[in-house]
């Protein structure tokens, strides 16, 4: 199930950043299915979920599994630093429809590798529905170890796959060696490198805005065509060096924005990207022709 090109899917605003934009949803989850996206993840931290209610979430993922109507995979985000909300979120995924969920390792309070498997352990206990990890020591504050991973994918039923996003390919190599665990990319840049030791995919901030790119690039692999995968691995570095020119989904949302394709409103804290990164988000921009109309 948790293969190819999955998109990290942003979530859109209205003009005052008090309401989710369904209408505009709606635009973004057919532009992706229209490219040949194989999977949908709402609610992720592309989709600033730590700014969400609860309600929001809910109610972001139903729609999002209604718009899809089972054209691709739709991976919802529900993870949680506290166990009862990532069980009660994940419950509503799994009621919603969804197709898997997406579970965030705990942050701020960095549980121990036994705290860690704990956590999971009660979210797949609660809710019968696929559980792909997610490992981003970046955001949590804590690093789950291959041995952990290893342990979890054996010791739990229902946790299938893992979205790897320590920007280390020794740590998908290591993973592989203890366990037949399903890894894919978080780190847009590594997607051909995981694919090369054994990855079957990514999560991908970088398909908001080329989707089918993307999709081409995990295709042509799977094909065993390694020379056109590098090309467009080699044509898409420089994109997915500045979605991280300031936090994700800042250059993201700024992006589609300058594509005409969503308002790019931010809700606090995060904000307008700096004057100067944003011109060098254009600048990498007009290196793919796309219509730039802001």
């Amino acid at each position: 199930m948790f293969r190819g090109a999955i998109v990290a899917l942003v979530t859109p605003f209205t003009d005052d950043g008090k309401a989710v934009d369904y209408d505009k949803l709606a635009e973004l989850v057919e532009r992706q299915i229209a490219a040949g996206i194989h999977g949908i993840v709402p609610a992720g931290c592309t989709g600033e979920a730590a700014t969400l209610s609860h309600d929001e979430q809910e109610e972001l993922i139903r729609r999002t599994v209604r718009l899809a109507k089972n054209r691709t995979k739709v991976i919802a985000g529900t993870g949680s630093n506290s166990t009862d909300e990532a069980v009660r979120l994940t419950c509503a995924a799994a009621d919603a429809g969804a197709d898997g969920a997406l579970v965030i390792t705990p942050y701020y309070n960095k549980p121990t590798p036994s705290g860690q498997l704990r956590h999971y352990q009660a979210v797949a206990e609660a809710a019968a529905i696929p559980i792909m990890l997610y490992n981003v020591p970046g955001r949590t504050g804590v690093k789950m170890t291959p041995e952990t991973i290893a342990r979890i994918h054996r010791e739990v039923d229902n946790v299938t796959c893992i979205k790897e996003s320590c920007n280390s390919v020794d740590q998908v190599s290591d993973i592989l060696a203890l366990s037949d665990i399903t890894v894919v990319s978080g780190d847009d840049s590594l997607t051909l490198p995981m694919l090369s030791v054994g990855g079957a995919g990514g999560v991908s901030v970088v398909a908001n805005i080329l989707p089918q790119e993307m999709v081409r690039l995990i295709e042509a692999w799977n094909a065993g065509d390694a020379a056109t995968a590098r090309k467009i691995h080699y044509k898409l570095l420089p994109l997915c060096r500045a979605m991280f020119l300031e936090t994700n989904p800042i250059p993201v949302k700024t992006a589609l924005h300058m594509m005409g394709l969503m308002n790019g409103v931010l809700r606090m804290p995060l904000c307008r990207m700096a004057p100067g990164h944003e011109r060098n988000l254009r600048e990498a921009l007009e290196r793919y022709d796309l219509p730039l109309t802001h």
